[in-house]
């Protein structure tokens, strides 16, 4: 729960799965880089670059060297694991010289179950050990999810790297998007279990649809601002500080409550504004990773709305989830099961509506809608096909293996299955 409402600020519930990526590295004094890379599907993919390629003379610039690693689609993969060296001899100063990296991993590529970000934090914790650089709290995960947004160019949140970095064994990760509160994290009863169903619709941070609505949430925070007699100066000046304690809810959607957005704030969002309107009219995305295209036209209203109201069901969710492992009553226990699926479908209609959403994915959720021992079910990660997740006791343990065999046979594939 939470997805696409991290770069708003939400709190989100995210829990790792069984698969890992593993990364074998040895350092090189020639600045030589030799790539191999075999991932769940068996293939495997190999690369030999010359780091100082990637370099602007003698400085890491991430612009740079996002533009050389997009100048060759062909290995535009391995910007993924030579851009944790770039940032770290950025923002570390390492003396990186080269290095043999041998990446293997069974988390799969394109199903919104954080592959890349399995890669990067794998990547940073060897390169950390190698050069003894010392990251305490959040700054692992952080400098790995830098490596995606400057050097790869994918405007993700911060969730999947703190997930991978920090998450439990069939424990939810409870996160405050603010940008990386960690919270305990919570257990489920045993008869419980979250199953994700590969819709076989391949995912992509990167893509269009994902950077386009979160670049239409921070124009409508700027909306929003706006309306509270914010100027645009102002909103430029905390963004080239990077301080935003001084902004009204400290920069974040997801601090506006249901309530005080509804009386107050929807009013002022367009269903729709083009990106020429917005820079004539507001100017300022408080965004660092998005731009906003003149060209385009951005679903204000359901890209802004959307945080606010899936920091209120997260939040509703979790205490659901605490009461259920508290509770010994069969009735009360199924009742806030119901709720929580129920939750999990607000969600995922929710994400449709920012244009999220795939025909695959709505399937796999009107496939599980009353189906025995399934409460709930929504699209994951950011969306546009990618991994569903399905709430269930044992029998829908069994219902999900049925939904998910329906799919391999009508679809001729053979779509992953991942089980708590």
């Amino acid at each position: 729960m939470g997805g696409i409402g991290d770069y708003s600020g939400s709190l989100v519930l995210q829990m790792p799965i069984a698969q890992k990526t593993k990364i074998e590295l040895t350092l090189r004094d020639d600045y030589q880089c030799h790539i191999e890379s075999k991932i769940s599907s068996g293939e495997a993919l190999m690369a030999h670059v010359d780091f100082r390629h990637y370099l602007d003379g003698y400085e890491v610039d991430y612009l740079f060297a996002r533009e050389k690693f997009k100048s060759n689609p062909a290995i535009q993969w391995i910007s993924y694991i030579i851009g944790c060296a770039l940032v770290l001899q950025k923002e570390k100063g390492i003396n990186f010289k080269g290095a043999d990296f041998k990446l293997t991993s069974n988390v799969p590529l394109g199903k919104g179950v954080s592959s890349s970000a399995s890669v990067e934090v794998a990547t940073m914790k060897a390169l950390t050990e190698a050069f003894d650089v010392p990251l305490s709290g959040t700054l692992l995960p952080t400098l790995a999810q830098r490596v995606e947004n400057l050097v790869v160019g994918a405007p993700c949140g911060l969730m999947d790297q703190l997930t991978s970095f920090f998450g439990e064994p069939k424990k939810l990760l409870p996160i405050l998007c603010q940008p990386d509160q960690i919270e305990t994290p919570i257990s489920f009863p045993a008869d419980i279990s979250f199953i994700g169903i590969d819709s076989g619709v391949r995912h992509s941070v990167a893509g269009a649809s994902y950077g386009d609505v979160r670049c239409a949430a921070f124009m409508g925070y700027t909306i929003i601002a706006s309306s509270l007699g914010i100027s645009g100066e102002e909103l430029q000046s905390a963004k080239s500080k990077n301080d935003f304690m001084s902004l009204p809810y400290r920069g974040f959607l997801s601090n506006i409550s249901v309530q005080q957005f509804e009386d107050s704030f929807i009013h002022h969002l367009p269903s729709s504004l083009s990106g020429k309107d917005f820079h004539e009219i507001y100017g300022v995305s408080l965004d660092p990773v998005t731009t906003v295209d003149p060209n385009k036209v951005y679903q204000i209203k359901q890209c802004a709305s959307h945080p606010v109201y899936e920091h209120n069901r997260v939040n509703r969710f979790r205490n659901y989830l605490l009461a259920l492992n508290e509770s010994p009553w069969q009735e009360e226990r199924i009742d806030l099961l119901i709720k929580m699926g129920e939750l999990m479908d607000q969600s995922h209609k929710s994400y449709s509506l920012c244009g999220l959403g795939s025909e695959r994915t709505d399937e796999i959720v009107a496939l599980s809608k009353n189906t025995p021992g399934v409460y709930g079910a929504k699209i994951t990660g950011g969306g546009n096909g990618g991994t569903v997740c399905l709430l269930v006791d044992e029998e829908g343990r069994i219902s999900a293996r049925s939904i998910h065999q329906q799919l391999c046979e009508k679809y001729k594939g053979d779509f992953m299955l991942f089980e708590s």
